[in-house]
């Protein structure tokens, strides 16, 4: 019985059938255990030890049990957890990542299989069937679970449009467990990946520290489309601060900035944001700063909010740019 609370320690209380027998347990030995309610069945062959509502890290711990493969060892050998072919994948591999500081949530447990398994999984647990498993997964934390540049990006490419799949980015490099030039090795080994040239391009920004693509798609979504006026691009403007590029200059009096950053950066850096909107103000020029949000999420809302601006300053109006824009929703 050593042996048996040993493991449930290091599974977080959860422990498989053909993990009990290994421990040489015989069925008889798991019935009774059952019987008293030291054991409670949380999926067929996977049990927990209580009988309350399992957190999430038992749910986690139990999927993975659920849908583990132990072909690749003898049946006296003593438990592997990397012998289990299967990990946490995707946003449980995330979760997981995070550690005990993040909420608990009810959504599914998602587990990776190798490709050429096929499992049918328990309620509650998503398989996602996946190349290369061994070389893909930490299999020596526990629950083992997809490395976290692999689980992020699976994660930002399940989203069903960009500015989702950017907000995923942001979590997946504000967490500090990736970078986005990780993230770009990981990508590049996808060759079906969805929204794979913008994610591309979006790390390669992240990576470098700069937002072009942001700034191309202000000038594609929001610009050009609606009959905004034309701006310079990067001008160079002399400041009581020193020598500053504003992104977008708007004729002599309108500037847009264009912040390209994922995340929250740190006080210095927005010292030096709200320096740059004050000096702007001391030479007579307005600021408009815009986020991925209002520029990739939300492009013909925004492009009515800025014409008013711009009209106040002497402007034409601008339009909307088909019969589907949102623009009578803000103008």
């Amino acid at each position: 019985m050593e042996r048996l609370a040993r493991t449930l320690a290091e599974q977080s209380g959860v422990i498989s059938r053909r993990q009990v027998a290994d421990l040489g347990l015989e069925p008889h030995d798991l019935r009774r255990l059952v019987r008293r309610r030291d054991l409670t069945p949380l999926h067929p062959g996977v049990f927990v030890n209580h009988t309350g509502e399992p957190a999430w890290i038992q749910r986690a711990w139990a999927g993975v049990l659920a849908c583990a493969s132990y072909d690749s060892r003898r049946r006296d050998e003593a438990p592997r957890v990397d012998g289990l072919g299967a990990a946490l994948a995707a946003a449980s591999a995330v979760r997981a990542a995070d550690g005990p500081g993040r909420r608990d949530g009810s959504e599914a447990i998602v587990v990776a299989v190798a490709r050429d398994r096929r499992v049918l999984a328990p309620a509650g647990i998503t398989v996602v069937r996946t190349f290369d498993l061994v070389d893909r997964v930490l299999w020596n934390v526990g629950p083992p679970r997809m490395k976290y540049d692999e689980a992020a990006l699976d994660v930002a490419l399940a989203m069903s449009g960009e500015m989702e799949a950017i907000g995923a980015i942001a979590r997946a490099v504000q967490s500090r467990h990736t970078t986005a030039v990780r993230m770009q090795e990981s990508l590049a080994g996808r060759a079906r990946a969805p929204h794979r040239l913008f994610l591309e391009s979006v790390l390669a920004d992240v990576a470098r520290g700069t937002c072009s693509v942001l700034e191309h798609a202000y000038l594609t979504r929001v610009e050009r489309p609606h009959g905004l006026p034309s701006g310079r691009r990067q001008v160079r403007a002399g400041t009581i601060s020193g020598v500053v590029y504003r992104d977008i200059a708007v004729g002599e009096q309108q500037l847009v900035e264009l912040d390209g950053r994922l995340f929250h950066d740190t006080a210095e850096q927005r010292d030096r944001d709200f320096e740059r909107d004050l000096d702007a103000a001391v030479a007579g020029q307005g600021t408009v700063r815009l986020t991925w949000g209002q520029v990739v999420g939300r492009p013909c809302t925004t492009a009515a909010k800025l014409s008013l601006v711009f009209e106040r300053a002497g402007w034409p109006a601008g339009r909307p740019c088909g019969a589907g824009c949102a623009w009578a929703e803000a103008a």
